[in-house]
């Protein structure tokens, strides 16, 4: 269920801060940005499934098309009970973070899938957690958002963790194309979560839905351009509940988390869905992981500890 209203009723509702639910006042956006992780957690080792029927490219395609669609009927819904009036719309002023959220949510999935075919989901999953170091140096170094002491040496550890998992054969010293295309797509992902912080304000359902036929669209022109087919019915219809649940959803709790917590913090808070990932993909593959992995493991922990 997708709660609506304006933001301050949504987050009392949901923290039961007017009733003294929690012990102690706390920020409800931290909620959000636990929730939007929780709901992202499954696209790694769900996306690897479904790659074996359905191509990269046509993959994230789907994914973000099953995002604006849903959200899109979620809207209507939200339109005739008369909800959401309070939130503000798109202008003009937004228009360049609009280009280029889009531009950059249709290169991030296409590296991700491409890095999936290559390497293990719960790799894919941890290395997620790259994100975070992305985001926050795009965000001090372009946006001017203060970063912490206690986040710089989180973005170290995250860092060390992830050339740690990018590296195929220490002995040799050679990395792995499938880590390198994921690290790529947090880089992408990095940039364009900047850019969703400056619609923060905006309408969040708005948002997602321009992400998700923006990004669909032009991903699926790419792929058909190079020659993908369309997956088998009961497969496209996999890939757009996967999209509508972990892009969709997501994404719009992490736009309610983006207005309080700023770019940097929200995707520190977000850095529990990676280790869900990992906990899932070990589930469903049963691939034992290398001793690297685990040294990785524990520094991204760590990592993640001092960046939340």
């Amino acid at each position: 269920m997708v709660l609506r209203g304006p933001p301050a009723a949504i987050d009392k509702l949901v923290t039961g801060e007017d009733r003294g639910i929690v012990g102690k006042k706390r920020n409800p956006s931290v909620l959000w940005a636990v929730l939007a992780a929780a709901l992202y957690a499954i696209n790694a080792p769900a996306s690897k499934l479904l790659l074996q029927d359905v191509s990269p490219t046509m993959m994230a395609a789907m994914l973000y098309l099953g995002a604006g669609i849903g959200m899109s009927l979620l809207g209507m819904g939200r339109q005739r009970l008369g909800l959401g009036k309070a939130e503000q719309k798109l202008t003009r002023k937004d228009l360049p973070f609009t280009i280029g959220m889009i531009v950059l949510d249709i290169a991030a999935p296409i590296c991700l899938m491409i890095g999936l075919t290559s390497t293990t989901p719960a790799n894919a999953s941890l290395l997620n957690n790259f994100e975070i170091a992305a985001t926050s140096m795009i965000a001090l170094f372009l946006f001017k958002e203060p970063v912490s002491k206690r986040l710089w040496l989180a973005i170290g550890l995250i860092t060390l963790s992830s050339v740690i998992l990018s590296f195929e054969d220490a002995s040799s010293l050679h990395f792995s194309a499938g880590s390198l295309f994921v690290l790529l797509a947090c880089i992408c992902w990095g940039f364009e979560n900047n850019c969703t912080r400056m619609m923060s304000q905006s309408d969040p359902l708005e948002v997602v839905v321009l992400k998700g036929f923006g990004s669909g669209l032009g991903s699926l022109a790419i792929a058909l351009t190079i020659g993908e087919r369309f997956p088998a019915p009961q497969f496209t219809l996999y890939a757009l509940l996967l999209g509508f649940v972990a892009y969709g959803l997501s994404i719009f709790f992490y736009v309610y988390a983006q207005r309080k917590l700023g770019a940097a913090k929200t995707s520190a808070y977000y850095a529990i869905a990676p280790f869900i990932g990992v906990i899932l993909s070990l589930l469903v593959f049963r691939q034992p992981p290398s001793p690297s992995f685990w040294a990785a493991f524990a520094i991204m922990l760590l990592g993640t500890y001092f960046a939340a």
